[in-house]
């Protein structure tokens, strides 16, 4: 076939063009970026995706505004860089702002590419990820950079259940830009670059005289171990970028499909270790991360929220090859107590684990809830109440083990069979009661304590009764509320059997628009 002369010309003078977009906002701003220690914009792109798969869509956009010599400042592709690639051979959808261009400002033009790729990430069932590195927006466009960010955010929300959604945020994301990255499924940030705050230290500072810094007020740290808006914070953007790829290996693509099956050594079936975890004192703590490692395949669990709410552990792993997500106490911080944090931690991941089809395995040890006035002010019990409703609501598979205690309300709230736990197992140092056994003794026999010569006697030999007779788990056995008491060092293998016969799992809830959590 012979090319017209015109269109050949056309189409180098279009190639000329393709590649000076890759420059961005040009080299002097690329060295500039590099000597802050920060990726570009594609550099991230190709750092994430299969090599040589990222196809980009509009890369030709430039905005249209002509106010406050915007005219004069047209960069192809504009702010950000949009398409789709694959990550581990599986496709994904990505867009990654460009400080470059102009501080990264969303333009009215650059949120329509992001809103085309969000659209096509639903429309074909793939992940969306977006690596954000921006100033905000852009001032000079007012009204229309608003708008932008508003059409994200609605694309947000729809997407949410439907495909996975995960933000990195490598750069600043102040004010509104914040909450697209708040209204997805992950958030991981880099630490010393990301930023997430709605009101900057300056505006802090003349409002409240608080004078404190933007690391403090809206770093990785920050929102990793006291806000709880990141779920990852991680030293470098490689890292935090290596963290998605292993995050995604345990994610179904859509909320349609399983989770992909994954390899693991088939010689790992149980683990005697676990027979020595638990100690002999109720009162002595342990580490529940040496029990889900021994459960889990090879060892590997991806844990998530890891510095907020440390009394409750969340996390993806596998075991027997089938990816599930781990919900499980800690009695080494705190006793392992549900407090307000850990009950809004814990139901988050478990309404995330049944929207994508990841079966839930929850591991118990917990004293009750946590007390005191400042709990009860802070709404324990509508915060509590979040996790009843995200374990009640689940349909996906529900393994429990208890390993020691479950006291109270707590015991409900822990994937109970009462919540429709499907398999409910338990070590034989399960306890499962209203509360403790000395609290316990101190009430019902309290009259007899006071009027005892010895009451130190008495007590130790009521505590002792009550233990034998209510706080064992074949009370609860007997009662059908377990289902099994097994030695923790088949705990694994007894997993695995259950995840294999829940596999066809189906449950249907009463039709309705959708429930009214207690938010």
């Amino acid at each position: 076939m012979v090319v017209p002369r015109k269109i050949d010309e056309k189409f180098e003078e279009l190639n000329k063009n393709r590649e000076l977009s890759l420059l961005g906002g040009g080299q002097r701003r690329i060295d500039a970026q590099h000597e802050k220690g920060k990726l570009t914009a594609r550099e991230r792109i190709n750092l994430l995706l299969d090599e040589g798969s990222f196809e980009e869509v509009d890369q030709f956009v430039v905005h249209t505004s002509t106010e406050f010599g915007l005219s004069d400042q047209q960069y192809l592709g504009d702010s950000v860089v949009t398409g789709h690639g694959k990550i581990n051979n599986r496709l994904t959808f990505v867009y990654s702002q460009d400080f470059t261009v102009m501080g990264g400002s969303l333009s009215n033009v650059a949120a329509q590419k992001i809103c085309k790729v969000m659209d096509r990430a639903v429309a074909t069932g793939a992940p969306m990820i977006g690596l954000i590195d921006s100033g905000g927006a852009r001032i000079q466009e007012g009204i229309d950079s608003l708008s932008g960010y508003s059409d994200i955010f609605l694309r947000n929300v729809r997407a949410s259940g439907v495909v996975p959604q995960i933000s990195a945020v490598f750069g600043p994301a102040a004010g509104g830009a914040s909450y697209s990255p708040a209204l997805t499924d992950y958030v991981l940030m880099a630490r010393g670059k990301g930023q997430l705050y709605i009101t900057g230290p300056d505006v802090i500072k003349a409002v409240t005289g608080e004078d404190i810094t933007h690391e403090d007020l809206g770093g990785a740290d920050t929102h990793a171990a006291k806000s709880g808006v990141a779920h990852f914070a991680i030293d470098t953007e490689e890292e935090c970028i290596k963290t998605i790829r292993k995050l995604l290996a345990f994610l179904p693509q859509n909320n349609m499909e399983d989770p992909p099956r994954r390899k693991f050594n088939r010689n790992t079936i149980s683990d005697s270790n676990l027979d020595q975890i638990v100690p002999d004192s109720p009162n002595q703590s342990y580490d529940m991360q040496d029990v889900i490692r021994c459960v889990v395949d090879d060892g590997e669990f991806l844990e998530s929220h890891a510095d907020f709410a440390r009394n409750i552990i969340v996390g993806h792993g596998s075991v027997g090859g089938i990816p599930v997500g781990i919900v499980a106490n800690q009695p080494d911080i705190l006793a392992g107590v549900l407090d307000i944090n850990a009950s809004v931690k814990a139901s988050r991941f478990v309404r995330f684990c049944d929207a994508f089809n990841i079966p839930l395995v929850t591991f118990i040890d917990v004293p009750g809830f946590m007390p005191g006035s400042s709990q009860e002010y802070g709404g324990i019990i509508r915060h509590g109440a979040k996790l009843i409703y995200a374990y009640a609501e689940a349909t996906v598979p529900k393994i429990s083990v208890l390993t020691r205690k479950a006291y109270g309300g707590a015991y409900i709230v822990m994937s109970s069979k009462n919540l429709r736990g499907d398999v409910n197992y338990s070590w034989p140092t399960g306890e499962v009661a209203v509360m403790g056994a000395e609290g316990a003794v101190n009430i019902i026999h309290r009259k007899e304590l006071q009027e005892a010569k010895d009451p130190d006697q008495i007590k130790a030999q009521r505590i002792s009764e009550y233990q034998d007779r209510l706080m064992n788990p074949y009370i609860a056995a007997n009662r059908g509320l377990i289902d099994d008491v097994i030695e923790p060092s088949q705990t694994r293998t007894r997993i695995i059997g259950s995840l294999e016969m829940l596999e066809n799992k189906r449950e249907i809830l009463p039709p309705k628009k959708h429930g009214s959590i207690p938010l």
